[in-house]
């Protein structure tokens, strides 16, 4: 689980990058969900919203860089 503070300190190519990865973590499980290998399945829960929690993040470091301008 990523904390929002962690995503904060990183820049925005940082913060894209670990959406990706996130994305593809998801996936992955999805499938295990998908052939009934998944155990546990509150972890479907927790990435998705790491990934809204990074979405959430990535937006306001843009809209800061655009008030800046």
């Amino acid at each position: 689980m990523t904390k929002a503070a962690e995503l904060r300190q990183k820049d925005v190519a940082g913060i894209e990058a670990e959406i990706k990865a996130l994305q593809k973590a998801h996936f992955g499980l999805r499938m295990q969900k998908a052939t009934q290998q998944l155990n546990n399945l509150s972890t479907l829960r927790t990435t998705r919203r790491d990934i809204a929690r990074a979405k959430t993040i990535l937006a306001q470091k843009q809209a800061e860089s655009q008030a800046a301008k």
